[in-house]
């Protein structure tokens, strides 16, 4: 049995690490309606629980959703781009400047 420990133990500690690792599913998805490919991770996992919230849609894995589904999310999502998400920052900031 001693000579089991230390595998044991690294399997241990190996099996740990890689479940942090992996803790950030990050997979390219493509976007058939507007051509293009998104990252997706935990930013654009943000902007889909975003949609589905203010659809007030239960939480479905994308990659289960219906094509209509799919197609509603993209054209939303190209609405809402990440640079819409900047200058949102930005307006606050100057906000914030303005009231002090």
């Amino acid at each position: 049995m001693r000579r089991f420990q230390p595998f044991l133990i690294g399997s241990l500690i190996l099996g740990s690490a890689l479940a942090i690792g992996c803790a950030e599913h990050r997979y390219r998805t493509y976007d058939p309606y507007y051509n293009d490919y998104h990252t997706w991770n935990t930013g654009e996992d943000g902007y889909y629980r975003q949609w589905l919230g203010e659809r007030h849609y239960n939480y479905v894995e994308y990659n289960r959703l219906d094509k209509a589904r799919q197609r509603e999310y993209w054209e939303w999502r190209h609405k809402h781009n990440d640079r819409d998400h900047d200058r949102d920052r930005d307006h606050d900031r100057d906000h914030d400047r303005d009231r002090h």
